[in-house]
């Protein structure tokens, strides 16, 4: 089948899915988007958050069928199109929450999609908008801090998300 949406506000098309193909696989595979990361394949690790329609999903369990007609933002969408980094990902780097990388792309797109409804979360806000996106490395205080520094920086800035 043939799979036509919008992806980081692009025109995309996907030819030769199979109907039991991952939104995954046809984003890193078919269409070069490795940024959404390929980690537990069961919805429970976060690593490959994406927004479909606006709303936060983990692109592993979405057919890629269901994204006929959507319009997906993955991790390299937050990025400028001159590579300038999205203000989340700047917060992320200053505050050493990035470790191997790989729970990264979903804690970003997590983030984003918080601060666009929160501009000022509180740390219970900031715990819930994250609890589905698993870290190993970080300890999670860092991604705490990289959380509260992009809320911060917003805030001051008029960046809006």
């Amino acid at each position: 089948m043939r799979v036509t949406c919008t992806v980081n506000g692009r025109r995309q098309v996907a030819d030769h899915v199979w109907e039991g193909e991952s939104l995954l696989y046809v984003l890193r595979e078919r269409l070069g988007l490795p940024g959404a990361k390929n980690a537990c394949e069961q919805g429970e690790c976060g690593s490959c958050t994406i927004r479909l329609d606006g709303d936060l999903v983990c692109a592993c369990l979405v057919a890629a069928g269901q994204a006929e007609g959507a319009d997906i933002r993955t991790v390299e969408g937050l990025a400028g199109e001159d590579g300038t980094l999205h203000p989340v990902q700047r917060a992320f780097l200053d505050a050493g929450a990035v470790q191997c990388g790989f729970c990264t792309p979903g804690l970003l797109m997590a983030t984003d999609e918080l601060l666009e409804r929160v501009p000022d979360p509180s740390d219970a806000d900031i715990r819930e908008a994250l609890a589905g996106n698993l870290c190993r490395c970080t300890g999670y205080e860092a991604i705490m801090d990289a959380v509260r520094l992009a809320a911060a920086r917003r805030a001051g800035s008029g960046w809006s998300a």
